[in-house]
This record gives structure tokens, sequence and C-alpha cells, in this order.
């Protein structure tokens, strides 16, 4: 598999940002437009693609989702990008918000480095970032936070101790991939005596014109919003700056039901069709 060192190309692992594509950053762009190949996760804007991409670019999509089993399996991309570069090819693998922030770079990583692929790493902007600016959410605002935590869906070990202290701090806490369980969570830091004056933001499809934010304190999130099922991609806010949703929304609530802006996935074989 293996070819000559001067025939090895490079990847270039980029963040595409959290929907809207005009966050995308200008050094991802420059590489997109002379990308031979693009290799590119569900949660990218489609325009990104249609507007930015080389139009002689391959795109490979290789789209994951939580549950849905035609995800394409993390070997499978990790295959794919040592693949193209050993054919000598510029590879930009394409990752929804920032490339290092609750992605498999890691993974991607190491498979490079094993077939001493060159490559960089292009950050993008969060999804943690981007949801609460469209979101009219300052994460650190003077006098309701300091410090801000990124989580995924809590660790099913977790016991009471972790839940208590998660309730006791002053931090803010931004949940990515954890809408699912978002009712159990609530509970959990309800009976931990969370403070009254925390309140919950659920931003489903952020940056997006299909956004909806649902902000309530958390004392009556549950009899408000118990059982809803949210839009992919949702991300969650637990904190007093979630209050600031109310004052300072900006972006024009999408009313027009839980329509998707990011398709789901449908198949979990190597798809290629041209940008």
């Amino acid at each position: 598999m293996s070819l000559p060192t001067n025939h090895i190309g490079k990847v270039i692992l980029a963040g595409a940002g959290p929907g809207d594509p005009e966050l995308l950053t200008v050094k991802t762009l420059r590489y997109l437009q002379r990308a031979d190949v693009i290799v590119v996760d569900r949660l990218v804007s489609p325009d990104i693609l249609q507007y930015y991409a080389r139009r002689e670019a391959l795109v490979v999509p290789v789209g994951k989702q939580g549950g849905n089993t035609g995800s394409t399996p993390q070997s499978a991309i990790s295959e794919l990008l040592v693949r193209y570069a050993l054919e000598g090819k510029l590879v930009v693998r394409l990752k929804g918000g920032d490339v290092s922030i609750f992605s498999n770079v890691l993974d991607e990583l190491q498979a490079l480095v094993r077939h001493q692929i060159p490559y960089e790493l292009v950050p993008g902007v969060t999804a943690a970032l981007g949801a609460a600016a469209y979101a009219g959410i300052p994460l650190t605002a003077r006098g309701y936070a300091t410090s801000v935590r990124f989580l995924t869906n809590y660790h099913e070990d977790a016991v009471d101790a972790d839940y208590r202290e998660l309730a006791r701090t002053n931090d803010t806490l931004v949940f990515y991939m954890g809408s699912a369980s978002l009712d159990t969570l609530i509970e959990k830091l309800l009976r931990q005596g969370i403070a009254a004056d925390k309140w919950v933001a659920v931003i489903e499809q952020a940056t997006t014109p299909m956004q909806r934010v649902s902000a309530w304190p958390i004392d009556a999130f549950l009899p408000a919003m118990a059982g809803v099922r949210y839009a992919s991609p949702t991300l969650i806010i637990i904190g007093k700056v979630a209050s600031l949703h109310q004052e300072f929304k900006w972006l024009p609530q999408n009313e027009s039901g839980r329509d998707l802006y990011f398709k789901p996935v449908t198949k979990n074989k190597e798809q290629e069709v041209r940008a």
C-alpha cells in the first residue's frame, strides 16, 4: 500500500463550523479550493461544498449519527484518508464544528502518523461557541459565570457525587450529544439541589435557518419540555447565563416546525460524488 515518500500527499483535518457556511475560516476555504478529495461529515453545511469547494474535487460523504446503523465506521474513515494520501492527493477531512472538540480526530491522527503521512489541523468554530452566539448567550458573562465546561452525554457510571458537583458549580455547562438523556440529567441535577436561578437552554440546529431555542428556568423545564424529541444536532447550555437568551436573542426563531437542515445518514458504505 505504501508509495515512495515523494508521492505521498497531505491530509488537512479542518473544522467547517456549526452550520452557517459563512462561519468557515479563510484557511479552510483556501484548502477546499485546492483539494483533490474532500472527506466530509454529515454535520457540514451542503452550501460549503456547493459554493466553496474545488469543482473537480472528489467528495466522499462519511456520515455519522448516533443510533443510526448507516453511520460510517471510524476505521473506514481513517482508511480512506490513508488511501487517498498515499495516492499523492491533497485530502481535506472536513468535520462539523471544530476539528478537535468531541470529534474522532485522535483515531485519524494515529492512522496518519502510522503511515507517515503529512497532515495539518485547522481549527473551526465549535458548536458550543456558535450555538451560544446565535442564541444570544455569552457563556462567561461577567457576574454570571467565570468558567465554561464542554461535556458530552454524562458517562453511564456517574454517581450521585458527580451530579452533586455539577449541580453546585457556578461554571456554565455545555453538553454536546445529550438531548436523548436530557430529562434524566435535569432530574438528577434537581435532586442534587441545583439553584433555582440556573436556566436550561436547548439549541437545535444551531446557526442554521432551522435553529430553535427553548430556554426555561431549570425547575420549570421538565413540566414544559418533558418527553420532547429534539432535532439533530442539539446543544444544551445549563447555568445562569442561559437566562440571557430572553434578553439578547437576535436570530428569529424558526417557527416552521423541526425540518432538518442536516439530513440523516442513509448509507454506511463509501459514497463518491462530484462537488
